[in-house]
Formats: structure tokens, sequence, C-alpha cells
């Protein structure tokens, strides 16, 4: 009898264990905590500055501005504005810096990274560097040169910078391929990539598989789209009607528990300008993500 009571009570314990180790699982679910959900909510969108090339930097404030964006990918060839006689952002002094600073501010911007190019000298590289400190940034994207791959990964650990490597298409970029991107990675810890959706099929490579070729190696993307493969000569078009298979990428960088910046970037100037394309895009991006869940 005694032996018969003691099997009831680990009976009735294993049975109380497994139903609360099924609601624990199912809460998790249902609140979001599993990593599966939180990894795509956490992206941040953002614009890359290089969208609104064609305006002044005030100009295109307002326009990031009405686009409901909080994350920007600055860049130092950029004109600043008439307050500041529309010189260059890299070109501008300490005391214009702080000025550019104010205007970010004042629109509630939060610089992640910054689009930054060097010359041949590590002085040139350590001007740029300062100056995305100084902005804020979180890390750096540029084309390194092949000749400088050492300099500049020490330069980034001074900083305590991370450099995303951006890829133009074949022909301008000696990082149109992941491959070639991968090789600049090897060896240098500082190193990482930036993810340029649109650019890659201008060269003819897949931007999906580019993407899983670069798993464990993207720090930001670059959101672009093209409309036919393998034509260096085409313009972008606005995300989501293009060729890019955006929702095979998006589950692609869930599965890789990407974390970092995704920026809307346009290379082509649309009439009036690129903000209802944005504008578009953000609204893409929301409700592709949100089937994420």
């Amino acid at each position: 009898m005694k032996t018969t009571f003691l099997t009831s009570v680990i009976l009735v314990l294993i049975t109380v264990i497994l139903l609360y180790g099924c609601k624990s699982e199912s809460s998790a679910e249902q609140d979001g905590s599993a990593d599966s959900v939180d990894v795509a909510s956490s992206w941040k969108l953002g614009v890359a500055f290089w969208t609104f090339h064609a305006f002044s930097l005030p100009e295109a404030l307002n326009k990031i501005d009405s686009a409901g964006i909080d994350y920007i990918e600055a860049v130092t060839f950029f004109k600043s504005g008439a307050e500041l006689k529309d010189s260059l952002i890299g070109d501008l002094s300490p005391a214009g810096i702080e000025k550019v600073k104010a205007m970010l501010a004042s629109h509630r911007l939060t610089v992640e990274s910054m689009y930054i190019d060097g010359g041949t000298t590590v002085d040139s590289w350590v001007r740029q560097f300062e100056m995305a400190k100084t902005m804020g940034a979180k890390f750096v994207t540029t084309e390194p040169p092949l000749k400088m791959w050492d300099e500049l990964d020490s330069l980034a650990g001074v900083y305590g910078m991370k450099v995303a490597i951006h890829e133009h298409w074949k022909g301008v970029s000696k990082y149109w391929h992941p491959d070639s991107v991968l090789a600049a990675i090897k060896g240098h810890p500082n190193f990482g990539a930036c993810a340029d959706l649109g650019h890659w099929p201008k060269s003819g490579v897949d931007p999906l598989e580019a993407v899983k070729t670069l798993e464990g190696h993207i720090i930001s993307v670059h959101l672009k789209d093209i409309a036919e493969m393998n034509n260096p000569k085409l313009m972008d078009v606005p995300a989501g009607t293009g060729i890019v298979d955006f929702p095979a990428i998006f589950a692609e960088l869930k599965r890789q528990k990407f974390n970092g910046p995704i920026y809307i970037e346009r290379d082509a100037e649309d009439k009036p300008s690129n903000l209802p394309s944005v504008i578009k895009t953000v609204e893409y991006f929301n409700t592709e993500v949100a089937k994420l869940k």
C-alpha cells in the first residue's frame, strides 16, 4: 500500500511539471519573448542620407522627418546647407560638425552609422573616423582600399567601431561579389559587411544567396530593389517593385538572428523627390516584417 501511494505521488508531480512546462512555452510564444519573434521586431529601420543626395542637408532632414524615420546613415559627401556655405560635411570644421549635430538633434534623428571615404593615407582615414565618432556613429560603412585592410582594421579597433564593407557593382567596386568581402573580413576582426541588396543583382549576384554567404558577418543592410539582373546601367526602383525577393531575405536575416540597422536607400532621383517611395517602402517593410511573426 505504501508503494502504491508513493507511485501515485510521483505520477501527480510529473503531471504538474509537464503542464507547467507546456504553459510556460505557450506564454513565451504569446508574449513574443521567443528569440524567433524578437529578432525581426527589434530591427531598426532607417534611411541612408544618399537617398536625398539631390538636396541640401536641411532639406533632406525635413523629408526624412516626413517619412517618420528615426535612424540614419550619414555621409561625408553631402552638402551641409546655406548656413554652412554648402560645404560638404566631410570638409567641415569641428564647429561646423557641431552645427550639423544640432540640426540632427532638432529632428530627433539618431546617427547609427556614417559612410566615409578616405584617401590613400592613414591620416585621411583618421579624420574620417574622428568625424564619424563625433557624429555618434556606432560603425562606419566604406569600401576600404585593398592595400589598407590592416591599417583600417587597426583604426577601427582604436575607435571602437566596426567597418561595414559596402558593395557597388562589378566594374566599379572590388567588393561586388560576396566572396571578395569575405576575403577582406578574414583576419580582420573589425570588418563586416553592409549588404546592399540592390547592387548585387546589377552584377548578376543573387542577393539572397549573397546574404547566406555572408552569414554572421552582416552589420547592416541597404534596402534597395532593381528591375532586372546583370544590368549595371539600371537605376534602382522602389522596394517591392523589382526582382529582389525581400520576404525570403527578411526570413533569412531573421534565421541568422541579424540585429543591425536596415537602411532604405535610393540612387535614382524620382521627381519631385524620393520621399513618396521612401514612405511606401516604410509601409512595405512593416507589412513584410509583420508576416515573420
